[in-house]
C-alpha cells in the first residue's frame, strides 16, 4: 500500500491542500501537520528556493535574508484560500 502511495508523489499544491505544508514570511515552506513525504517534499523545495534567493541575491548585491523575505510575503499573498500560511505570532492559519 505505501509503495502504491509513493508512485502517486505528493506534489506542492496537494501538500498545501491537504494542510501538510504551508508557507512563512521568511520565504520558505514549513510542515503543518507531521507527514513524511511533505517532509521531503518540503526540504528539496526550500533547498531550490534557498539556491534562487541566492542567486538573486548575489545579482542585486544585498543578503539572501533580504531577497528570501520579500519572496516570502509574495508566498503567502499568492497562497490560495483555506491553505496554511505562518502568523507573525507563529502559528498555522488558514488563509
Amino acid at each position: 500500500c505505501l509503495l502504491a502511495f509513493a508512485a502517486h508523489a505528493l506534489t506542492l499544491k496537494d501538500a498545501k491542500s491537504a494542510g501538510f505544508l504551508g508557507e512563512q514570511a521568511d520565504g520558505y515552506l514549513g510542515l503543518v501537520k507531521a507527514n513524511p513525504e511533505a517532509k521531503v517534499l518540503m526540504l528539496t523545495v526550500n533547498k531550490k528556493r534557498l539556491a534562487r534567493f541566492k542567486a538573486i541575491a548575489k545579482k542585486n548585491k544585498t543578503s539572501v535574508m533580504d531577497v528570501a523575505a520579500l519572496a516570502g510575503e509574495k508566498f503567502v499573498k499568492k497562497t490560495s484560500k483555506g491553505n496554511y500560511i505562518k502568523t507573525s505570532s507563529g502559528k498555522w492559519q488558514k488563509k
